[in-house]
């Protein structure tokens, strides 16, 4: 692919080698010689760092030094590019100025793209003729090391554009997130956007010094309080965004005194060498203090989810997607959406009212949708399709031989020989999430119901069953997190409840509460090299989902032991050996193998027997000897009067395969 960056400041030389480092011609374009210099030492000392740090190999840095081309005229830049990305500073008049020029003499099929971080497209693009090519591609700085990059369609933008960059953005080794609307600041920044008039509000009312502050967000694990990361940004960036704000979302955005102030002395941070804080040593001098106690990171958390709901009902972005985009984009653990989860409509609300109360804003105030309860209900929402839309979508879905529904996490199948099966979908390593769980949860509950499914088969996307448990998910509270565990035990438990045969098919990593899921199933099936095993003691933790109780019940009190307190990996051989799994199978076949398996067991065995004798071996471990044998002629009187019974009888007369009705 051919591609040319216009202008070659911080973002456009990152985005720049980003494309050559994928294989892709660029020319990386500047009308001022010194700045292309830059640009040019730029790229050849971040390449050699890369060689040092062993990133890429020896020799690699000069081959991608080959694919960068640098010209000093747009016209011989862009007339036979695939893709324009523009990158030059956020002055909306420049930007119109240079897409015109672009519609121009580019080709009319290349893709027009601007690297904005909050200017509207639509606006961009206000002197282009052919509007449905210009869009958004809004990478982070560094650009050759974050992940990110927001992908941006404005009213205008056709769908084979927005597609087709979307697929660019996966291609050059990033993580893109479709904005689904032009919105000022998208995602990232617009999350950001009422953290800068919080922060800036605290100063301009003295609640709290900016030390104070940025000492309690590194006690909660942030690599930078709010107020170096914005001395390090630019105080000026911080105020030029906070006009722009106020121009397009609400004036409350010019209610902030503190950074302007600072602007007006020349204290821009890092790049001028004083702002908030001393950076003459390179580094920001943050006095000695005590962290904060009248704000918390509960302020921030209530603010972003706030502003993130706002995005999902304008219909800017899905709730997945500004999760990824915020912790991508702002270096973070978790996103708003992730936070949310764990918290109550009640508790965002007044949090929300007393922020709203205490600075005198409007765009603190609750959400429409947390005004009215409905904070959970938002952000599941999975897609903006119409009605008519989804109804096709169930349609097409219907016609095909196996039905598939998909979560957001996990697709659950449902095909004609009586198996159902959940694929766990979180690649790479498809962990375990508070969203999996509900899921799952749904599901399995959906499975229950569906007469016709008689063995529910439960393995993992790609070549991984499941590495277990996300950490980086956030919880609130020891409390919460008790909750937490009872909850994936709850929801495990119910594969041992549920009347139908659960078989886990294992495959690579099936780890900690991937295991423990394992373990709920009925059978086991592996590859002979999967890695299993419960790590949670050499990490200060136990296994919660039942693993401490299933394991025992399995391998014995001894071997268990072992296993947990050593927590030691076991091959899918070493299982098989062990008795914890009953079939192994080559790593090619192991998906065929499974779904044969559980076939087999769904047409060759009653439904109502294979449903009681799921229930007598696992009943008949927590009860007294006679009376597990009580049990079991009582199930046995129960089969006696089945069709079932007498289809099984009459087929083995008639030496023929039974066809088993579940009656």
């Amino acid at each position: 692919m051919k591609v040319a960056v216009i202008g070659s400041g911080e973002m456009g030389r990152g985005i720049a080698l980003v494309f050559a480092q994928y294989d892709n011609d660029v020319v990386l374009e500047d009308s001022f010689p010194q700045a292309l210099d830059k640009a040019k030492k730029y790229i050849a000392d971040n390449l050699s760092k890369m060689v040092e740090k062993g990133i890429i190999k020896q020799g690699e840095d000069k081959s991608i030094q080959s694919r960068i081309r640098y010209s000093g005229t747009m016209e011989d830049s862009v007339t036979d590019v695939d893709l324009v990305v523009e990158a030059v500073p956020e002055i909306v008049e420049l930007k119109q100025e240079i897409f015109s020029k672009l519609d121009k003499i580019c080709r009319k099929d290349a893709i027009l793209a601007t690297n904005t971080s909050n200017i509207k497209i639509a606006d961009i693009s206000k002197n282009v003729t052919v509007k449905d090519r210009v869009l958004g591609m809004h990478f982070f700085n560094p650009a050759n090391r974050m992940k990110l990059v927001e992908i941006i369609r404005s009213e205008f933008t056709g769908d084979e554009y927005f597609e087709k960059a979307f697929k660019i953005g996966q291609e050059i080794g990033k993580t893109p997130v479709k904005v689904l609307k032009d919105s000022p600041g998208f995602v990232v920044n617009r999350i950001n956007a009422p953290d800068m008039l919080f922060f800036c509000s605290v100063l301009d009312k003295n609640v709290e010094k900016p030390e104070e502050m940025d000492l309690y967000a590194r006690g909660q694990g942030l690599p930078m309080g709010p107020y170096e990361l914005m001395d390090f940004v630019g105080i000026d960036t911080v105020a030029h965004s906070l006009d722009y704000y106020a121009a397009t979302l609400s004036e409350e955005y010019n209610s902030c005194r503190a950074f302007r102030d600072l602007v007006k002395e020349g204290r821009l941070g890092k790049k001028s060498g004083k702002g908030i804080y001393d950076w003459s040593s390179g580094k920001a001098a943050i006095p000695k203090g005590e962290p904060s106690e009248k704000v918390t990171i509960m302020d921030i958390f209530a603010i972003e989810i706030n502003e993130a709901v706002k995005l999902i009902e304008e219909q800017v972005a899905l709730p997945d997607e500004i999760d990824i985009a915020v912790k991508l984009g702002m270096n973070r653990p978790f996103g708003p959406i992730t936070v949310a989860k764990s918290l109550t409509n009640a508790e965002v609300k007044k949090r929300l009212e007393k922020l709203s109360s205490f600075y005198g804003f409007k765009t603190f105030e609750p959400a429409e949708s947390i005004k009215q309860g409905k904070l959970k209900e938002i952000i599941q929402v999975k897609s903006f399709a119409t009605t008519e839309k989804k109804k096709q979508a169930e349609q097409a879905m219907q016609s095909g031989t196996r039905e598939e529904k998909k979560y957001s996490t996990l697709i659950l199948e449902k095909g004609q020989k009586h198996v159902s099966r959940i694929l766990l979908n979180r690649p790479k390593h498809n962990f375990i999430n508070a969203e999996l769980l509900k899921d799952l949860e749904s599901a399995i509950d959906e499975v229950w119901e569906d007469k016709e499914t008689r063995v529910l088969l439960i393995t993992g996307s790609g070549d991984t069953f499941t590495a277990g448990a996300e950490l980086s998910q956030f919880i609130p509270g020891l409390f919460d997190f008790v909750e937490y565990a009872r909850k994936g035990e709850r929801i495990y438990k119910k594969l041992q409840e549920i009347p139908k045969v659960v078989i886990a098919e294992i495959k690579g990593l099936a780890l900690g509460g991937g295991f423990e899921l394992s373990l709920s199933c009925d059978i086991r099936v592996s590859t002979p090299d999967a890695q299993m095993g419960l790590p949670e003691v050499t990490l200060g933790l136990l296994p919660a989902w039942s693993g401490s109780q299933r394991l025992a019940r399995v391998v014995g009190n001894s071997r268990a032991m072992y296993l947990i307190l050593t927590g030691k990996r076991i091959t899918g051989q070493q299982a098989f050996d062990m008795g914890i799994v009953s079939e192994l199978y080559p790593k090619e076949k192991v998906d065929s193998g499974a779904m044969e398996l559980a076939e087999s067991i769904a047409i060759g065995s009653s439904p109502i027997a294979a449903s009681l004798v799921k229930r007598l071996i696992n009943r008949g471990a927590d009860v007294a000897y006679d009376s597990g044998l009580e049990m079991e002629s009582m199930a046995a009187g129960i089969l006696y009067g089945t069709e079932d019974m007498k289809e099984g009888i009459t087929a083995l007369l008639q030496k023929r395969k039974p066809n088993f009705q579940g009656k």
